[in-house]
């Protein structure tokens, strides 16, 4: 398990990722919302809002009075709710480390359906996988699995700064701890389906992330970049000679 904490990739086209600051914005105060509302209103909008796949898969009906919106619209409006801080606060950050290069790579609007696209996709994946289910799934992680997967597909030998066993930091190129993520989730959907977590939505959402990145990102955007880009503070300025560091 990691945390990424900061990757070395400058924006190239976009001078500031709106979209992904946008849906963080949306997520907390769609939190802050629920948190301070009544147990009640909590319930009622995890039910209404949340995605119950025996509800779409008509195993069951939802009571009228709880309706929010329509049922299809749930395979988005879940990825817009979260169960408490720590669920947020994780999400948020794999989406503020990984996001703004993706949206970088595809541009606003396209970053925007993509992220949407790979919401729904979780949710689908998750359905499929317990159809009968009436619990209602919520979180914004089948949408970043897919920001995650595009990432690896567009930078992965940038270095990133992750805390491994949240307590170690250390700088590894992007596709080492990532590529173990990404296994991790097809192996626990394998080995984990009664569990808490929806395995199932990251790997949809996976899936749809890797597959969208391939002809939703700009043109010229390449994939598996290999450029090092070397940090600002040991940039060399062009007519100052190279000291070699001497070895005792």
């Amino acid at each position: 398990m990691f945390i990424p904490l900061h990757d070395a990739v400058e924006l190239k086209y976009i001078r500031v990722q709106y979209v992904t600051i946008s849906i963080i914005a949306i997520n907390v105060l769609v939190w802050l919302f629920t948190t301070v509302a009544s147990p009640a209103i909590v319930e009622h909008a995890s039910l209404g809002l949340g995605f119950i796949p025996a509800v779409i898969f008509d195993y069951a009906v939802l009571d009228p009075s709880l309706i929010i919106v329509p049922d299809d619209a749930t395979f988005i409006t879940y990825a817009f709710l979260h169960l408490d801080f720590w669920h947020l606060a994780s999400n948020m950050l794999f989406l503020w480390v990984f996001g703004d290069n993706v949206e970088d790579a595809l541009g606003h609007v396209r970053f925007l359906i993509f992220y949407l696209v790979c919401a729904a996709a979780g949710a689908a994946l998750h359905g499929l996988v317990v159809p009968s289910s009436e619990g209602p799934l919520i979180g914004a992680s089948g949408a970043i699995s897919g920001v995650v997967a595009a990432y690896f597909l567009l930078h992965p030998r940038v270095r990133v700064w992750v805390l491994v066993l949240f307590r170690i930091p250390l700088p590894l190129p992007a596709f080492i701890p990532l590529a173990l993520w990404i296994v991790q989730q097809f192996a626990m959907l394998a080995l984990d389906l009664d569990g808490a977590v929806s395995w199932g939505a990251h790997v949809g959402g996976i899936i749809a992330g890797a597959v969208l990145v391939l002809f939703m990102r700009r043109k010229g955007v390449p994939l598996f970049d290999r450029a090092i880009v070397t940090p600002k503070a040991v940039e060399r300025k062009s007519g100052v000679p190279q000291v070699m560091a001497v070895r005792e």
